[in-house]
């Protein structure tokens, strides 16, 4: 079964962050070995195969000039069984260049033994095909607008929901610590975990953000469940060091466009998770309201705080709960 792949997320852009950072010795870890790898790049000669690709693949990225800044726009990952795959859209501003411009990475994943490996790399940087061939090719974008007009595919496009966020207290910090291969495997086990909790809660695992997640369920009762889940999970691990989660919860109606959800109630749930402390669950007072007399479910009383772009105070209330 196709499903949204969290961890495939954290593994492409581990690779990003060690290209960025110039800490290109352990790249040759993230590729296949094998006879089957294809990389493929912008430039006309860049089509190679083979064990080649792995062996030389650090050298490739450090000829990449020096970057100045780089903002992911879009990203995604899916896994299905042993294969895999993730997209990503970047705006690259290189030294020596007068302005960003536009770089697309995909990769295809295998599972060999109990890693992921890439065993295909396409990157590019798109050039408008009225450049390249002399002409616009339109038929997939009409396609693209014509499904979106008819449907979104996020499960809830409008409309009431909860929306909860989750965020890693000192995870800069940590990854420095730990380094890159064993922070690779544990965040990629916590956002496992998460996903799971999620789809077991009834709620959708939107995207992964950085070292954090959203999600979003159509009751609160389903969201604060799957939070307290969230933290006993983290609990339960036992493993040092460990993660400290902050989870953040409001609900309020939710608007979706290109499969993701935006509006107030998203913003108000991240400033929400920014005030909780490793190992806290805070909610809005909606969410508390919404919540009403649900079993097992202890609030502390509310704390009154302001909140970078929303006027007036808000009331937050933190949810009880024991490993």
């Amino acid at each position: 079964m196709i499903r949204p792949s969290p961890e495939l997320l954290a593994i492409s852009r581990r690779l990003h962050q060690a290209i960025l950072t110039g800490n290109t010795e352990i790249l040759p870890g993230f590729f296949s070995v094998g006879e089957e790898m294809r990389f493929i790049g912008t430039a006309e000669n860049e089509y190679w195969n083979g064990s080649v690709v792995s062996e030389g693949v650090a050298d490739f990225f450090s000829e990449v000039p020096d970057i100045l800044a780089a903002e992911e726009i879009q990203s995604e990952a899916f896994e299905n069984g042993e294969t895999g795959w993730a997209s990503f859209v970047y705006r690259v501003h290189f030294s020596g260049l007068p302005k960003p411009s536009l770089q697309r990475e995909t990769y295809v994943f295998v599972l060999d033994g109990a890693r992921w490996k890439i065993v295909q790399r396409h990157g590019s940087a798109p050039v408008p095909n009225a450049v390249h061939m002399g002409t616009e090719q339109t038929a997939i974008q009409r396609l693209v607008d014509a499904a979106r007009d008819e449907g979104p595919e996020l499960e809830q496009t409008e409309g009431l929901a909860s929306i909860l966020f989750t965020d890693l207290e000192a995870s800069t910090e940590l990854a420095a610590a730990l380094g890159d291969a064993r922070w690779s495997s544990l965040i990629n086990d916590h956002f496992r975990d998460i996903a799971d909790i999620v789809e077991a809660q009834g709620g959708q695992f939107v995207k992964s953000l950085g070292d954090g997640t959203l999600s979003s369920f159509p009751s609160a009762q389903q969201a604060l469940k799957a939070a307290v889940e969230m933290q006993k999970a983290v609990v339960s691990r036992n493993q040092d060091p460990q993660l400290g989660l902050r989870i953040g919860i409001h609900t309020g109606e939710v608007v979706q466009n290109r499969g993701d959800f935006f509006g107030a109630v998203v913003n108000k749930a991240a400033r929400i998770t920014t005030m909780a402390s490793a190992g806290q669950i805070l909610v809005s007072d909606v969410t508390c309201t919404m919540a009403g007399d649900a079993r097992d479910m202890t609030f502390s009383e509310p704390v009154s705080v302001f909140f970078k772009g929303f006027e007036g105070k808000h009331l937050l209330h933190r949810l009880e709960w024991k490993p």
